[in-house]
């Protein structure tokens, strides 16, 4: 499997010839957006900014659109949601916390998890067996550095992956995440290839994924 990261909470995973898209980033969004063919798009957030299926579809690649909480099974990669609520501009969303496994890895995605939002029984239940934690740390609506390295270390995943946190958040989210962590000077990468072995172990170790975009 490998993860590339395209800005805010857009991340490109491959595994094979199977492409997955997790909140793209849409054209009306004041982020830059990019553009490529996925087969599997999972949206958290009907937002401008993480609902951006229109990119993900390209050339001959029609993708199945996963935008909302339930159980789904596609191209034998299993999908789990949870619904949450949370608050963007002052408005309430709903926000979808996933779980997906490929090659036997699970990941748990976030998405917009705010600082306010409701840890439910449900969300700690879905991503008490996660491997690998997409967590939002940038603060201003989504979980500030203090308060996403507590959530993390309260699961037991492997890897954590911090995202959101570019100059429309607080600055220095990313050095006061790792601090947080106890990982400070932490170098980022332009991608992450990982196999289930590559997690052995591995107990809440961060890494960080330079944005392409």
């Amino acid at each position: 499997m490998v993860i590339t990261y395209l800005g805010k909470q857009f991340f490109k995973i491959t595994q094979g010839d199977l492409t997955i898209a997790v909140n793209p980033i849409s054209k009306d969004s004041d982020h830059k957006e990019s553009r490529f063919g996925a087969d599997i798009v999972l949206v958290t957030t009907n937002y401008q900014d993480y609902n951006g299926v229109e990119m993900v579809t390209f050339g001959e690649k029609e993708p199945f659109v996963i935008n909302g909480p339930g159980s789904y099974e596609i191209k034998n990669i299993p999908v789990e949601g949870v619904e949450t609520e949370v608050l963007i501009n002052n408005k309430k969303y709903i926000n979808t916390v996933y779980t997906l496994i490929i090659d036997g890895i699970t990941l748990g995605f976030l998405g917009s998890f705010g600082e306010n939002s409701e840890i439910s029984s449900d969300v700690r239940e879905l991503l008490s067996v996660v491997d690998v934690l997409f967590v939002p740390i940038g603060g201003e609506g989504v979980l500030d550095s203090k308060k996403a390295s507590k959530f993390a270390v309260s699961t037991d995943t492997k890897i954590v992956i911090p995202m959101d946190y570019g100059t429309d958040r607080t600055e220095k989210s990313l050095p006061q995440f790792l601090k947080e962590m106890g990982q400070e000077g932490v170098v980022g990468e332009d991608k992450l290839t990982l196999k289930k072995k590559d997690l052995d172990g591995k107990e809440a170790v961060v890494f960080v994924l330079e944005s392409t975009k």
